[in-house]
Formats: structure tokens, C-alpha cells, sequence
């Protein structure tokens, strides 16, 4: 299950994930210091956080998509886990493109609401959380993306698919 979208021969996906991640810690933390402060500087770099965010998601989802569609076999546990994972991140986008879309409306405001920020971005950053634990575990325990060594390979066939797992058996 290798990575079809590299850059050198190193996955790409791997490569931008910590991009949204930063962005969308950022803008949690600066929406939540606007809320505190009420100073208009932290909710200006909570927005501009948030559309960095949104933006490298997008960007990050791109290598992810092709990863996910052309380097993991149907019907397998890494496919569903890739979906989950994909999912989340999604949602989580979703998230935060609302965030942001609401941020720019009250740009100009001399004291922009905090509520609506901090609140959905929070939700973003929960969603993030298990979608990295999924991305973990499509590398750790999956393999996506990594690529074995002939050796490792020989000790650690290719996972089955799920309707070959779910074969009883047949003597000979």
C-alpha cells in the first residue's frame, strides 16, 4: 500500500498534515485570547489562522484523496479506517470554513463576536484529534505509505481482503 502522490519519492499527504494541524491550534488559541482580552489584534490573527488552516486542508486533502482512492485495496480495514479518517478531517474542515466565513463578516467590527470562533473552531480541533489518531494508525498499523523492505515484506504479507478473511478454510 504505497503512497501514489510523492515528491521525491516521500509522500505528500505526510509531508502537509502538520500545516492544518498548527493553523487550526492557532486559531483556537487566538480565538479564545480575543475572548479573554477582547483586544481586536488575537480575533484578526484568529482569522487569519483559520483561513490558513482551511486552506492547507485543502491543499493536504488533495494527496490524502489520491492516497486513499489509488494506493489501498478495496474492502480492506486500511480502506474503512482511510474513510474514517477522511471523514473527520472533512467535518473538521467544514468547521472551520464556517469559522472563517463568519470571522471575515465581522473583520471591521470594533468588537466582532467571540462565541461563534471559539466554539467552532474547538469542534474542529476535537474532530482533528481522533482524525490524527486514524492517520496514525493507517501508517503504523496499515502501512500506507511505507515502504517495506524486502525483508519486511517476506515476514509481512499484504493484508487480505475482507471478503478473502471472512472464506472459511478449504483442505485439500
Amino acid at each position: 500500500m504505497y503512497s501514489k502522490a510523492k515528491l521525491l519519492g516521500h509522500p505528500i499527504h505526510p509531508m502537509l498534515v502538520g500545516f492544518p494541524v498548527a493553523f487550526y491550534t492557532g486559531t483556537l488559541v487566538a480565538f479564545i485570547v480575543y475572548a479573554v482580552t477582547m483586544n481586536p489584534f488575537w480575533y484578526r490573527v484568529a482569522g487569519v489562522a483559520n483561513w490558513a488552516g482551511v486552506v492547507m486542508a485543502a491543499v493536504a486533502a488533495l494527496p490524502g484523496l489520491v492516497d486513499w482512492a489509488t494506493g489501498i485495496p478495496p474492502r480492506t480495514a486500511a480502506k474503512k479506517t482511510g474513510l474514517l479518517h477522511m471523514g473527520l478531517n472533512v467535518t473538521a474542515l467544514l468547521a472551520f470554513l464556517i469559522s472563517a466565513i463568519v470571522a471575515t463578516n465581522h473583520w471591521d467590527d470594533v468588537l466582532p463576536p467571540a462565541g461563534t470562533g471559539v466554539v467552532l473552531s474547538a469542534i474542529g480541533v476535537l474532530l482533528t484529534l481522533p482524525a490524527g489518531f486514524l492517520g496514525w494508525s493507517l501508517v503504523q498499523d496499515h502501512h500506507v505509505g511505507v515502504k517495506l523492505t524486502p525483508e519486511q515484506e517476506r515476514l509481512e504479507p499484504p493484508p487480505a481482503l475482507e471478503s478473502e478473511r471472512r472464506r472459511p478454510a478449504t483442505s485439500h
